[in-house]
């Protein structure tokens, strides 16, 4: 990573399901992998909710996450203009500039689903953070 910090941010309409599980995931992939002076971390919503949504709160703790405390918070331009990676989580439109990797995840919304579904979410979403990770640490 040559010494420079890559910013990554995970976006989503409400930051109360899927982004939250992957700034999760990101958290503790960024610590395990020795990248916390590597990596910054950012997540938010474009129209955030009140809180984060409760199926995901308790597929996350299956895992081993407590993210009940946590709140939804809005994600502006200027933060996302200064990421090097952007991943959107399936529902947004984002025009960034060119230098800005906007990865479109394609996600569906947890919000109103079963347990079960969002334990597939909860799946894919830490598959796919594992994966940018191991590009990232392929950047060092």
């Amino acid at each position: 990573m040559s010494g420079d910090t890559i910013r990554v941010a995970f976006v989503c309409v409400q930051n109360a399901g899927r982004s939250q599980m992957a700034i999760a995931y990101a958290e503790r992939e960024r610590r395990e992998r020795g990248l916390e002076d590597d990596v910054e971390l950012l997540a938010g919503g474009t129209h955030p909710a009140e809180d984060v949504h409760d199926v995901v709160v308790e597929a996350m703790a299956e895992e081993g996450f407590e993210i009940a405390g946590r709140r939804p918070r809005a994600i502006t331009d200027a933060e996302l203009a200064s990421c090097d990676v952007v991943a959107t989580m399936g529902c947004s439109t984002l025009e960034l500039e060119a230098e800005t990797d906007v990865r479109d995840w394609d996600l569906p919304d947890p919000h109103g689903r079963e347990l079960d579904a969002v334990r597939e979410i909860r799946e894919t979403v830490h598959g796919r953070v594992a994966g940018l990770f191991d590009e990232l640490e392929g950047r060092r």
